[in-house]
């Protein structure tokens, strides 16, 4: 074998052991990724139960029930299509009705309210999770500079 071919051998090796390391890590990290919803695309898409997902939107007016400790329960809107959360934990101090939040969680059974094990709001006036901005923008409602109403 000339100096040509071993090189080539040690550089078709390196690579291939680089490609199988990152098809790992990416296997790996698969079950790890949540992906990004808002009400009308779990509507519309139909998510499965137990499918770990970030649901978003606004918190519509009226809609929070404060249960027994620290279980809660408030709708998600992205103003066309609404989903119910239930919630047991404590909620960041600047949750309030009209303003942009971030829920993790699951669907428990199909068509029923949203499980969240975690809930994430603005944090001062002028944000908003791009998330939310970017599928109130695609859909119309919210402009950059705007207030948002209900």
């Amino acid at each position: 074998m000339t100096r040509k071919q071993k090189r080539f051998t040690i550089i078709g090796v390196g690579m291939s052991f680089l490609l199988s390391a990152v098809l790992l890590v990416m296997f790996a990290l698969s079950s790890e990724i949540t992906y990004f919803h808002s009400p009308t695309d779990v509507i519309e898409k139909a998510v499965k139960p137990d499918t770990r997902i970030r649901l978003g939107g606004l918190v519509e007016h009226d809609s929070i029930i404060r249960g027994e400790g620290t279980k809660v329960s408030f709708t998600i809107t992205d103003n066309e299509q609404t989903v119910v959360v239930n919630y047991d934990g404590i909620l960041p101090d600047l949750f309030r009705e009209g303003q942009g939040v971030i829920t993790e969680g699951a669907f428990n059974v199909m068509g029923g309210p949203f499980v969240a094990d975690s809930v994430l709001a603005k944090h001062d006036e002028n944000y908003m999770p791009k998330e939310i901005a970017d599928s109130l923008k695609e859909r119309g409602v919210w402009k950059d500079g705007e207030p948002i109403t209900n």
